[in-house]
């Protein structure tokens, strides 16, 4: 016994005491002895993360209350359960064991992690990489969606469908066969493909449609694109083209005015090669061609109604029945009018008569005419227009050349250049007449198939070139007044109105420096004629001689009236020719003396 005071026990103490340690002792031992003879895989089966049976003795609103065998029951939230109705009293449920307590020393379990874990086991089991499974859409994640295939996979947007997506909404609460792509065993989930699964199809229906498909079969397709050259259709598993020049026998600018996406069509197979998996489709081949017989429907000098379908720069389209269609070209719009514009005489949409002009059945072509079927104003111009007869014609157009005169609505004709004067030089028909004037004019000839007539002006005259010889002969005196200066000397126009040259040699008989010191423009003049060529028109003056012979026959009275020499330029033409005269006066004169 210790002497220590602090530990001095009594009896009942002692009795108590040892009680209490012998209770403690029968309690550790038993708990022991339950430890030590619980088998170590029941034992392990305890631990959390463990699936358990449970029974359910208690239901309430939120929470099933479920006794696993351990020291407490777990309540598991109620919304766990995919259908609580189906839940009774003491029914059995397994349960996953998340926590053996929690902060409140109450155990936590989960029904949803036990029906995972129990999924990821059945995968584990019964699946494996490329396994075929059904699965439903359940919601929108980040990059795709989630499907319920047992348990949760991930199914990538890529692999959603092997066509363009428009909205992933579409596919939620559907279910689908999918493929497994991946199962990453170490974060235990799962990627699946619906694409592949399509596409196999697609394939094995593409192959099975390729070996029974024959030429001239009619096949329903569905319209997936629509391009500038034509359409493809879905026929079954295979792609088909339907090019633009085999959908319709009328033209059309574009496929989308006959077909929109997802229509359905019937086609008629025109070819297939097996090799590249390529099939040409057709869809005007399933009606008989409206030009079989179009030489003998329309010959040329038909008369047709129709309407205007379409207006090009160079000409309109018209209809003339279903899949027929001709052109009226721009030159044979109207026979009055130069059309160069087809919307100036038609518009899309008009009604209008025409007469075939021609017809290409192998290029699929009717040249039509609307200006035929009213009168050709060229029809009887022969005879309305003979040659010599005079006319009065407007002046429509000047060019270079000539002038256009309108003789009538549709009828013109030419004035060349050639055929305004006989006896003026014109560089241009506007030296002469003027757009909108009215002109007096000689038919000179008609070419009814070319569509073409010359007139002239100066026919209306005599032509003063013919009696040159005799009305201005070489030797004679002529006046005229000075038209056109020149460095190798001057023009006259004469009396008659044509035009002589006096060359610079024969401008004076005394020394100059140049023209402009002998005459200028607007002088009038007396000279001899020296040369003539009617053929040519040319008449060559001389005032030198003219002079000389007045000195000679020493006249006192000089005609010919000079212009002032620069010295003298300020005085008028009068005073130059009287200072002109003097100076002749004084050379006579100083001859005399001589």
């Amino acid at each position: 016994m210790s002497n220590n005071p602090q530990h001095t026990w009594n009896e009942s103490n002692i009795v108590d005491d040892v009680a209490f340690q012998a209770q403690d002792a029968e309690d550790f031992k038993a708990l022991l002895e339950t430890k030590e003879g619980m088998p170590a895989e029941e034992s392990s089966s305890m631990a959390p993360g463990s699936v358990l049976k449970g029974r359910i003795v208690e239901i309430t609103r939120d929470h099933v209350v479920v006794d696993v065998g351990l020291k407490s029951e777990g309540l598991v939230p109620i919304s766990e359960f995919s259908d609580p109705s189906q839940l009774v009293l003491d029914g059995e449920v397994e349960v996953l064991l998340d926590q053996a307590e929690d902060d409140n020393g109450q155990i936590v379990l989960s029904r949803e992690k036990a029906e995972r874990l129990r999924q990821w086991e059945y995968i584990l089991e019964h699946c494996e990489e490329g396994s075929i499974v059904k699965g439903r859409v359940l919601r929108k994640v980040k990059g795709g969606l989630m499907v319920d295939i047992g348990m949760e996979a991930f199914l990538p947007g890529s692999q959603i469908d092997n066509k363009r997506i428009k909205n992933l909404d579409d596919y939620i609460d559907k279910t689908y066969e999918f493929k497994i792509l991946k199962i990453n065993i170490e974060r235990k989930n799962v990627v699946v493909s619906r694409r592949e699964l399509l596409e196999a199809e697609r394939i094995s229906k593409k192959a099975e449609v390729l070996e029974h498909i024959q030429v001239s079969d009619v096949r329903e397709g569905v319209v997936k694109n629509i391009t500038d050259f034509g359409v493809f259709l879905d026929l079954d598993g295979i792609d088909g083209l339907l090019h633009i020049t085999d959908m319709t026998w009328k033209r059309i600018r574009h496929p989308s005015e006959m077909v929109h996406l997802g229509q359905k069509l019937e086609v008629m197979i025109l070819s297939v090669d097996k090799d590249k998996g390529r099939v040409a489709l057709g869809l005007k081949q399933k009606e008989s061609n409206p030009w079989d017989q179009i030489e003998q429907k329309y010959p040329p000098g038909t008369r047709v109604k129709g309407k205007i379908v379409n207006l090009l720069p160079y000409g309109a389209f018209i209809e003339i029945e279903p899949g027929i269609e001709g052109l009226i070209h721009v030159s044979e719009m109207s026979w009055v009018k130069n059309v160069t514009d087809p919307s100036e005489v038609v518009k899309k949409g008009d009604e209008v008569e025409a007469i075939v002009l021609s017809v290409q059945k192998e290029e699929g072509k009717i040249s039509l005419g609307i200006k035929q079927t009213e009168h050709n104003p060229w029809d009887d111009v022969e005879k309305k227009y003979p040659v010599s007869s005079s006319v009065k014609a407007e002046i429509k157009s000047l060019t270079n050349y000539g002038a256009f005169v309108e003789l009538e609505p549709g009828v013109e004709g030419l004035i060349h250049i050639s055929d305004l004067s006989w006896i003026k030089k014109v560089s241009h028909p506007s030296e002469v007449l003027r757009k909108g004037d009215f002109v007096d004019a000689i038919i000179l000839s008609v070419d009814k198939e070319s569509k073409k007539i010359t007139l002239g002006v100066k026919q209306l005259s005599h032509n003063p070139w013919e009696s040159i010889e005799k009305t201005m002969p070489v030797g004679a005196l002529v006046k005229g007044k000075v038209s056109k200066i020149t460095a190798f000397g001057a023009f006259v126009e004469l009396d008659s109105g044509i035009e002589g040259l006096i060359h610079v040699t024969e401008l004076s008989d005394q020394a100059f420096g140049k023209v402009e010191d002998v005459v200028s423009k607007g002088d009038d003049v007396t000279a001899k004629v020296i040369k003539l060529d009617p053929e040519h028109k040319k008449i060559a003056l001389s005032i030198k001689e003219y002079l000389i012979d007045k000195n000679q026959c020493n006249r006192d009275d000089i005609v010919v009236t000079t212009a002032p020499s620069k010295r003298k330029k300020k005085g008028s033409s009068d005073q130059g020719a009287d200072e002109h005269k003097e100076e002749s006066h004084h050379d006579e004169k100083e001859e005399s003396k001589k």
